[in-house]
C-alpha cells in the first residue's frame, strides 16, 4: 500500500501550513535596480503563485550591501520593508505563502558594484569584480550573523512565512565550510567542526530573532563539485549538526560552487556564447576564452541531485526539500516515494509559470523546459526563459 503523502496535499513546515508541497527554489530575478522591491519584482512572483506553487522564494535578500553579489540586488533595511510589504500581499491574495532567500555572498560578493568590502574567511581575490574580499574577523563574523537576525526580524514585518538562511554555492557560509577556500588557522578554521561554525551560528541567531513566528529553512551544498571543497560526507556531518541544533524547520539539499563551478548545481546547457555577451570587454573576452573552465557542462536527468541526497534522506529525521531537475508529477511522486517533504522547482516554473497547475489538472503534463539553460545570463538584465517568451515589464 502506498502510504507516501500527495504531493498536492497540504503541509505542515514548522509554524505555517503550505497549501501543497510545491517550493519555487530561489531564483535571482534581477528586477531591483534601486535594491527595493519593484512592481516587476511584484509581477515575477505573483505569476507562480497564481500557477499553483505553494510557496514562492525570493532571491535574494542580502543581509548588509556588501553581503550581494552585485549592487543593483535588494538588501534587507527599514527602507526595503514597505515594498516588501506590497510583494507578500499580492502572494498571499494567490493563495501561496512566501520565504525570504537571506545571506550573505562572501566572496561571491562584487565589491565593485556593491561599493562595500566583500568577505571572506581567507583574502581572497574576485576575477569577476576585480577586486580582494578581505578576511573576516571575528568581529565580522559577529555582524554578519547579527545582520541574519535583524533580516529575519524585518522578513516579519514584511509579511513573510518563511525565511531560507543561504549555507550553499560558496557565499560566506559555504565558504567557511569548504577546505579549499578556508585557510585558516584559528577558531573558525582546521576542523569540520571549527568550519561549520559560521553556518551553525548563523542558524541560531535567526532562530533567536524568530522563535516560532515564521518558518526557517537553509539551503546547503551537498558537495561544492569541486575537487578540494565540501565533500559529501562532510555535509552529512554539518546536516547532522543543523538537525541536533534545532534552529531549522527543513533543510533544501543543493550543490555547486558559484565561484568555480555553478554548472555543477544546473546541468544541461553551458551557454558560454550568451555569458560572454552579457558582459563588456575585457570581461567579455575573459568568459570567451575561458567560459568552458568555468561553465563545464553536465548532462541532464531528471532528478539529478537524487543520488546523492538519498545519502541524507536515509541519515536525517528533519524534514527535506529535494531539488534539482523536478518538472513532472512522476519525479514528485517519486520524490514523495523515497522521504522528502517538499520538492523545490526554478527553470520549469520560470519557463511555465502555470507548470504546477496544469500538472495537478493533468498528470502527464510535461514541462516544456529544454535544459539549455540560456535563462542564466539574462540574470544580468531580466530574468525569463528565453523559450518562452520576454517578461512582462
Amino acid at each position: 500500500m502506498n502510504t507516501s503523502p500527495d504531493v498536492f496535499s497540504p503541509a505542515k513546515l514548522g509554524p505555517l501550513t503550505l497549501r501543497n508541497r510545491i517550493i519555487k527554489a530561489a531564483t535571482f530575478e534581477a528586477a531591483t535596480p534601486d535594491a527595493l522591491v519593484t512592481d516587476d519584482l511584484i509581477n515575477y512572483h505573483r505569476k507562480p503563485a497564481a500557477g499553483g506553487i505553494g510557496m514562492t522564494t525570493v532571491a535574494y535578500c542580502a543581509v548588509a550591501p556588501g553581503g550581494r553579489t552585485d549592487g543593483w540586488q535588494l538588501w534587507m533595511r527599514p527602507e526595503a520593508v514597505p515594498g516588501l510589504r506590497r510583494l507578500t500581499e499580492a502572494i498571499h491574495a494567490e493563495g501561496a505563502a512566501i520565504s525570504a532567500q537571506i545571506g550573505h555572498a562572501g566572496p561571491v560578493a562584487n565589491a565593485k558594484t556593491n561599493k562595500a568590502q566583500a568577505l571572506a574567511p581567507v583574502r581572497f581575490f574576485n576575477p569577476m569584480s576585480m577586486r580582494f574580499a578581505k578576511k573576516a574577523t571575528k568581529d565580522d563574523i559577529r555582524a554578519v550573523m547579527d545582520a541574519h537576525a535583524n533580516a529575519a526580524r524585518l522578513a516579519i514585518d514584511s509579511g513573510f512565512d518563511a525565511v531560507e538562511i543561504h549555507l550553499g554555492h560558496n557565499y560566506l557560509a559555504s565558504s567557511f565550510l569548504s577546505p579549499l577556500l578556508n585557510r585558516r588557522d584559528d577558531e573558525f578554521g582546521g576542523s569540520l567542526e571549527n568550519r561549520a561554525k559560521v553556518a551553525r551560528g548563523t542558524v541560531l541567531a535567526v532562530r533567536r530573532a524568530v522563535g516560532d513566528q515564521i518558518a526557517v529553512t537553509a539551503k546547503l551544498n551537498m558537495a561544492d563539485g569541486v575537487r578540494g571543497g565540501i565533500s559529501t560526507e562532510e555535509s552529512l556531518q554539518t546536516a547532522r549538526w543543523l538537525q541536533d541544533d534545532g534552529g531549522l524547520d527543513a533543510l533544501e539539499l543543493t550543490a555547486g560552487s558559484s565561484l568555480v563551478n555553478p554548472m555543477y548545481l544546473f546541468r544541461g546547457d553551458a551557454p558560454v556564447k550568451e555569458f560572454a555577451g552579457a558582459f563588456k570587454p575585457p570581461m567579455r573576452w575573459g568568459v570567451k576564452m575561458m567560459g568552458t573552465k568555468f561553465l563545464r557542462e553536465y548532462p541532464y536527468r531528471e532528478a539529478y541531485l537524487l543520488r546523492e541526497a538519498r545519502l541524507f534522506r536515509a541519515e536525517l529525521t528533519m524534514p527535506l526539500i529535494l531539488l534539482g531537475g523536478i518538472t513532472n508529477r512522476e519525479t514528485m511522486d517519486k520524490a514523495m516515494a523515497e522521504g522528502f517533504d517538499f520538492v523545490a522547482m526554478g527553470r520549469a516554473v520560470l519557463a511555465e509559470p502555470d507548470l504546477i497547475n496544469r500538472i495537478r489538472a493533468d498528470s502527464s503534463v510535461r514541462s516544456k523546459c529544454t535544459h539549455c539553460n540560456l535563462c542564466m545570463p539574462t540574470i544580468y538584465s531580466h530574468t525569463h526563459c528565453v523559450l518562452t517568451g520576454a517578461p512582462d515589464r
